[in-house]
């Protein structure tokens, strides 16, 4: 069922819709491969510092894109998300226009208000939410990037082939459960 701006797109970004709805998932060719930079991801978020976070996304997203044989992105962490009254920016997805040579995603790691780091899974999600936009344009190669809930099927399946019970590498904890533990 599309979303409610489905209405007021023309023909030709109708069907641009109704192509990326039909993709439900991105497949990664060795989702293992990526477990412990995830794991590392985790860490550097702990250690509050933009720079560690920005160099383990960006090891995370040249892998995926090498698995999906899909041109780099430059992925850019700043530390406060800008807020307008409109709520806050968790991510911006800027693709190759004019001077910019190559696509890049900006991620914020705390949040606007109360300055805190950004919960873990929030912030991967948000990392491929932003990739999920480069994927369509490059590895599906369509026209724009709508928020379809193929769209968010797509993201879903990247989160859950990185995240997994199975997502311990070299003994290093996993990601804290809905209860609060640690799975191990």
């Amino acid at each position: 069922m599309p979303f409610h701006y489905y209405a007021r797109l023309s023909a030709g970004n109708k069907r641009i819709y109704d192509a990326s709805e039909r993709i439900e998932a991105l497949q990664l060719s060795n989702a293992s491969e990526l477990w412990l930079p995830v794991a590392e991801l985790q860490t550097a978020l702990k250690s509050d510092r933009p720079a560690a976070v920005q160099q383990v996304c960006q090891a995370l997203a040249d892998r995926m894109c090498d698995q999906l044989q899909a041109p780099p992105v430059t992925i850019k962490v700043l530390a406060k998300r800008p807020s307008s009254r409109y709520g806050e920016l968790h991510g911006l997805y800027e693709g190759v226009e004019g001077a910019l040579k190559v696509a890049k995603i900006t991620l914020w790691m705390r949040t606007a208000t109360r300055r805190q780091v950004v919960a873990f899974r929030s912030f991967l999600r948000t990392l491929l939410h932003e990739l999920c936009h480069h994927f369509d344009y490059t590895h599906f190669r369509l026209a724009d990037s709508f928020h379809t809930a193929g769209f968010y099927k797509r993201e879903s399946s990247l989160f859950h082939q990185l995240v997994t019970d199975a997502t311990k590498a070299d003994g290093a904890e996993l990601f804290p459960a809905s209860g609060g533990e640690t799975v191990k």
